[in-house]
Formats: C-alpha cells, structure tokens, sequence
C-alpha cells in the first residue's frame, strides 16, 4: 500500500534537474506485490495519475525530452500508454494512433506477433494510421521486457514510418528492455 501525499507542492523545473523530479514521483508509485501472480511486484500508476501535479510534472518532464519539430505522431501502446500519449499528443497538436492488442481495431491493421515469458502476444495499427516517412514517437506507462515497444517500432517501421523515440513512465531496469530498442532514442522518467 502506499503513502499518497494529500498536496504536492509545484516547483519550478528551473530551480532542479530532472533526477529531481525522478526520485519525487517515485512517491507516486504504488509498488503491489504478487500481482498478477505471485513473486511479480507490480509498479502501479495509479496513484500518479490521480494527482495533478504529480501527473503534470511527469507529463512535463517527457515533454522536455522531445523535440516537436521532429515528432509528427504519438504511438500510445494499449492501454496506460494511451493515458501518457494522449494529452501529450493533445497538448503538442500532434496525431494519436492507438496501438492495439489483437482484435481490437475495427479497420484493415496490420499486426506484428512477439513472445512472452508465459506465452505470445500481438499488437495491431490501423494500416492507415502512419503516412510514409511520418516521424512517431512510441510512448507505453512501462518499459519491462520490450517486447510490447519491440513489437510497435515493427508496426510502425513496416507501415513506412520512422520511429523518432521511445517515452516511457517507468522503466524497470533489471528487465533489459532497453536492450531490444537500443537503436532508438529513450525518456523515461522513473526508473527502479
């Protein structure tokens, strides 16, 4: 269970780097053990997302890494990833395009299939979504494995767009996900 704090007090991002804000919406990460299943310790969102200012400085601190100019579209990975990307995209007058699991879209998508530790998965774009040459920033609520980011820069890249980065909330560092998008720009904002 954690510790929520009732305020949080808004201060300059000036006057701090961005380690700062790091180890602060740390406190905003609920840390659940055995979910979904035992000896898992699943990092928990939700608390950062109902508050603001919390929510705001993380939304903020990803958007001091991307450059607008070179960004034309968001990827928001289903579906925390929506949650991130959304008013990120909104806020950057950029497109959205929803990354789906299988079965999701309800128009022609194209679909590229990955494994998991305890079985396979597939994620699915619209083929339309992506114009050729369209510069997309992948975004997702938590890099672990890489197999979900892996898979959306080959949807992506196999529509004929270019992947500009990856942004990511959370990243947990121990499980190597970096490793399988290592070729691309990386933000994440909190990291265990």
């Amino acid at each position: 269970m954690i510790d929520t704090p009732k305020s949080v007090k808004v201060i300059s991002r000036q006057k701090f780097d961005s380690d700062f804000f790091k180890m602060d919406l740390k406190n905003y990460i609920a840390n659940v053990p055995d979910f979904p299943k035992p000896g898992i310790l699943f990092r928990d969102i939700t608390p950062l997302l109902q508050s603001p200012p919390a929510f705001r400085h993380a939304l903020d601190l990803i958007k001091g890494d991307i450059d607008a100019n070179h960004v034309d579209a968001f990827a928001a990975i289903d579906a925390r990833g929506f949650l991130i990307a959304a008013p990120l995209a909104l806020e950057m007058g950029k497109p959205l395009l929803p990354v789906r699991k299988e079965g999701k879209l309800p128009r022609e998508s194209a679909k590229v299939s990955y494994d998991l530790e305890y079985g396979s998965n597939s994620m699915e774009l619209h083929r339309d979504a992506v114009s050729i040459g369209e510069r997309v920033l992948v975004v997702d609520d938590l890099l672990a494995t890489g197999g979900t980011a892996e898979a959306t820069v080959k949807l992506v890249e196999e529509l004929g767009g270019v992947v500009a980065g990856l942004a990511f909330l959370v990243e947990l560092t121990d499980l190597g996900g970096r490793d399988r998008i290592k070729d691309y720009p990386i933000t994440t904002v909190i990291e265990y």
